[in-house]
């Protein structure tokens, strides 16, 4: 089992649900965060005033899958998240040890 987890512009949020439910992601978590890469943030005027906007309003999107639906959700994550822009984010995947569903004690890919 993997863990995808991918930062994504907000008003993507929808688009990637959509498109990870395709691919037959049952549930997932979206957390709001913000954050800057590459680009640093940017500057803003606010009543004749210039301050810096060092961190950008992203989404955090969290899913686990079973190995064989990881390909096909990274997929799906970037073509829905894409704007071709700087600041479309990032997707992280990492190894799950172990799951346990509290409600009814299921484990592992049962449990996802």
């Amino acid at each position: 089992m993997k863990k995808i987890e991918a930062v994504v512009k907000p008003f993507k949020l929808d688009e990637v649900r959509e498109a990870l439910s395709e691919v037959g992601v049952t549930g997932l978590t979206v957390t709001e965060v913000k954050g800057f890469g590459r680009q640093k943030g940017h500057t803003e005027l606010y009543r004749g005033a210039e301050y810096v906007v060092d961190f950008l309003p992203k989404v955090k999107i969290e899913v686990v899958v079973p190995d064989k639906q990881v390909e096909a959700a990274i997929e799906a994550i970037v073509k829905s998240a894409r704007t071709g822009k700087i600041g479309d984010g990032k997707i992280f995947v990492t190894s799950v040890e172990h799951v346990v569903r509290i409600r009814t004690g299921e484990t592992n890919e049962a449990a996802i």
